[in-house]
């Protein structure tokens, strides 16, 4: 069963799984905090239901979109979010495995790539029942390493990577995406509230970018009364 969800006052709508995989403020965080140019060409990798590159199109950020999804099912819910949005002319969603971008695509065609790699090991906590979930969440079908090696390849010479993932992964990430050639540029951690630790990052690197990191001030998701802070509304506002 499919339930229609609306972001942005109701001017963006989402069809996704009532049980399957659903986006979560990871999505957004990834769309509203990466630096985008107007004549990037950008592409997602495990886009899901499209909700990355429909945010982004919907806000004018970028010029066009790809989003790339192993699960078909998934593909396909995102084609029919893409069509409902009237973005098809600009908006391509393609069915296959990042890890064959070689095959699909020539060097360096992209200015930035954006994703929410799957960020637990196999090894790694209960792996959930639901498939979807399941290939969202854990390594199953494709890596950060996987992420970073696809990037290396469909990024042009100066290229960006954005990507969002846990906070206590930190040091992993910072090993892998330099191993493939990524320079660490701009890092926001982001909390629940002001007395939590960080639960996730975002990470902008650079193909062949230079050591220079630039640490932003700290993103807070809640307030003390347990609203959303200023920061977070100013996400979903239109």
């Amino acid at each position: 069963m499919l339930t229609r969800d609306a972001l942005f006052g109701g001017d963006l709508l989402l069809e996704q799984s009532e049980d399957g995989y659903r986006f979560s403020m990871d999505a957004v965080f990834l769309a509203e905090m990466t630096k985008v140019l107007p004549n990037d060409r950008i592409i997602d990798l495990g886009t899901g239901c499209g909700v990355v590159p429909l945010i982004l199109a919907h806000r004018r950020r970028g010029h066009t979109w790809v989003g790339i999804e192993i699960q078909p099912e998934l593909a396909e819910l995102a084609r029919r979010n893409v069509i409902t949005n009237e973005w098809e002319a600009r908006i391509d969603i393609l069915e296959m495995d990042i890890r064959e971008v070689r095959d699909h695509f020539a060097p360096g065609v992209f200015d930035l790539v954006v994703s929410n790699p799957p960020y637990r090991r196999l090894t790694s906590g209960r792996i959930n029942p639901n498939p979807q979930r399941a290939v969202a969440r854990h390594e199953l079908l494709a890596s950060l390493e996987d992420v970073c090696a696809a990037a290396g390849f469909l990024l042009t010479d100066g290229g960006r990577m954005a990507l969002v993932y846990p906070a206590s992964r930190l040091a992993h990430l910072m090993v892998v995406v330099q191993r493939h050639g990524f320079a660490p540029k701009r890092l926001t951690c982001i909390y629940s509230h002001q007395q939590s630790p960080a639960t996730l990052i975002h990470l902008e690197c650079r193909k062949g970018g230079g050591e220079e990191l630039q640490v932003e001030p700290p993103f807070y998701v809640y307030q003390a009364d347990g609203q959303f802070s200023e920061a977070m509304q100013n996400l979903y506002r239109d």
